[in-house]
């Protein structure tokens, strides 16, 4: 098949989706099939190999903005347009792009749902005609919902399928401001209903999101994320064979309140108070830019008034062999993310590296860990709930290693990059 993913860039932040759809279109074309990754705003920060190099960045983010700001740059001219859309200056405005909060966006998000009669026009047709020159695609892919806007001009100016992944947008809906959330949910039906399939990371999210939509059934698939597995087996052994010299309870997402690391540091200086597990170490690592910043000094506060600051240890914005090596040295995991987390793509990359995990009873994750065996559950939002399951493990290895070893089995089975292509595949064949 001819397939074309489109993917929005977060700038200098990792994103998840980002990740899910890199890892998608490698696997996809190691599978013998023609897919072209085009990115969205500004370039994509990943830790693996950019399957969209070579390919221009549509929508540029500054354009986008000034769009959004006045008339008068939906008609620049074309010279600055595209000066304006370089990658050299992209990469510089993404350093430096302070947020992509829903309460900042609200406008941008609601032109960008009206896709042709949006400010953004001039983009889309930037897009199709680039693809219509280049290629033919049988299938165009969708990160997320919130692109639905390109949908008709898509299909009608390129005769082809639109597949659209879900992964995220009520959170992010949610949050927009009282004078922008009730449009954007109704004008985001509207243009679901134009949408040939929408492919759910969990049941849970693909079943929201079809009660949210209005979407049929029939309309919701769910193909589990799966992860590159290349050079796990070296860096990070089996449960048997690592040997810590002390107990490592750890943290990998963005360090942000919404992935709930405030509840973990809570649930750490409650398990290093019993002093149950001699030696308990915990180890932060993830995406830190200038937005989280301010909320990771406060939890560094919160340890250092606790007396176990010099017990903890924050790793941002590691490189992959870093990721690894860092998931590798851990005892347990946890990620008690405080939203309705549509999947948790951490969880899996824990399990791969034999750690077993434990999360909240919420969302996915009661999802993910009976898919896999790899954890146990605790309450949402509660520190002690959280501290009393990791002790549990703690203080249990032989649990701990059944855990990890299962978790690293059906990972390698079911939720990796290659199971993932395939089933994403067959779905989009049976729409010929």
């Amino acid at each position: 098949m001819t397939i074309v993913q489109i993917t929005p860039g977060a700038g200098a932040m990792y994103c998840g989706n980002c990740f899910r759809d890199n890892a998608l279109v490698a696997a996809m074309r190691r599978l013998g099939h023609d897919v072209t990754m085009v990115p969205l705003y500004l370039p994509l920060t990943l830790d693996e190999e950019d399957q969209s190099a070579g390919t221009p960045i549509f929508f540029g983010g500054i354009n986008v903005y000034l769009e959004q700001k006045s008339t008068l740059f939906q008609r620049m001219p074309g010279f600055l347009h595209k000066l304006l859309a370089s990658p050299r200056l992209l990469r510089w405005a993404a350093g430096r792009t302070a947020s992509t909060r829903a309460t900042e966006v609200g406008d941008v998000l609601l032109s960008m749902l009206r896709g042709e009669e949006g400010r953004q026009a001039r983009e889309l047709d930037e897009l199709i005609a680039w693809l219509r020159k280049h290629h033919h695609p049988d299938a165009v892919c969708l990160s997320n919902a919130l692109l639905v806007g390109m949908t008709r001009r898509l299909k009608s100016q390129l005769a082809t399928k639109v597949v659209c992944h879900l992964g995220g947008e009520d959170a992010f809906l949610d949050a927009l401001p009282d004078s922008h959330r009730e449009a954007a949910w109704q004008l985001l039906k509207e243009r679901c209903a134009e949408v040939d399939l929408f492919i759910a990371p969990s049941r849970y999210f693909g079943e929201l999101m079809a009660r949210r939509l209005s979407l049929p059934p029939e309309r919701v698939r769910v193909v589990y994320n799966g992860i590159n597995l290349d050079g796990i087996e070296i860096r990070n052994p089996k449960p048997g064979n690592r040997t810590p010299a002390a107990p490592v309870l750890g943290f990998f997402a963005r360090m942000c309140k919404e992935k709930g690391l405030d509840t973990l540091v809570e649930a750490y200086i409650h398990l290093k108070n019993r002093n149950t597990v001699p030696r308990l170490k915990l180890h932060i690592g993830g995406s830190c830019g200038p937005a989280d910043e301010p909320f990771v000094k406060e939890l560094r506060r919160r340890l250092a008034a606790a007396g176990y600051i010099g017990e903890v240890g924050f790793f941002p914005n590691l490189s992959r062999a870093e990721k690894l090596d860092f998931l590798g040295a851990l005892s347990v995991f946890s990620v008690p993310a405080s939203y309705g987390e549509a999947f948790g793509l951490y969880v899996i990359e824990a399990m791969a590296a034999s750690v077993p995990v434990v999360q909240p009873r919420a969302a996915a994750f009661p999802e993910i860990i009976a898919a896999t065996g790899g954890g146990l559950l605790c309450e949402p939002g509660n520190p002690k709930s959280l501290a009393d399951g990791i002790e549990r493990l703690l203080m249990d290895p032989q649990q701990a290693r059944a855990l990890g070893e299962a978790g690293r089995n059906a990972v390698f089975e079911k939720f990796n990059a290659e199971a993932m292509a395939r089933e994403t595949l067959q779905l989009l064949e049976s729409l010929k």
